[in-house]
């Protein structure tokens, strides 16, 4: 199975290399996921897969609905993210974390303590015109590490030992 944690990991908890995921739910996040995987099992590293939240700008404090619980809501689309991409058997040592604050900026912050970044190239709340969302330039342009940007849903290639 996966670990799940809502904090941040210890960056020093593994001498894995750690390949970061950012998920919102969307099928190019999906891919993303899928990316991940695939790169981190080249190398021997683990994935963590990181979903962030905010409170939207349009809530004022007094207008955040009482049942409202993000943390609850993004571990379910991370769950049911990771769920979707590998079934009953994701791969070993998979962390999801839920971290709060805009997904740009906690992937740049993430970013220091891994080998890559992995993120789709449009997620929820991308404009169908763009090529790039605002996450994944500000990702790419910003992150202390390789950033791997998935456009479409293309499949992972087969890995061949050279």
């Amino acid at each position: 199975m996966y670990r799940s944690e809502t904090l941040m990991p210890d960056a020093g908890s593994s001498a894995q290399p750690v390949v970061i995921a950012g998920i919102d739910g969307s099928a190019e996040s999906a891919s993303a996921l899928r990316w991940a995987a695939a790169v981190a099992t080249s190398f021997g590293g683990h994935v963590e897969v990181i979903a962030a939240w905010e409170y939207p700008a349009s809530f004022g404090f007094s207008t955040v609905p009482e049942d409202w619980d993000p943390i609850a809501d993004m571990r379910k689309v991370a769950d049911e993210t990771v769920a979707a991409v590998f079934g009953g058997s994701p791969p070993a040592g998979l962390v999801i974390s839920i971290r709060e604050g805009g997904a740009a900026r906690v992937l740049v912050e993430a970013s220091a303590a891994a080998a890559m970044v992995v993120v789709g190239s449009r997620g929820h709340g991308g404009f169908s015109g763009l090529l790039l969302g605002s996450v994944s330039a500000s990702v790419a342009e910003h992150a202390a590490c390789p950033v791997l940007i998935v456009h479409g849903d293309k499949p992972v290639p087969a890995h061949t030992p050279a």
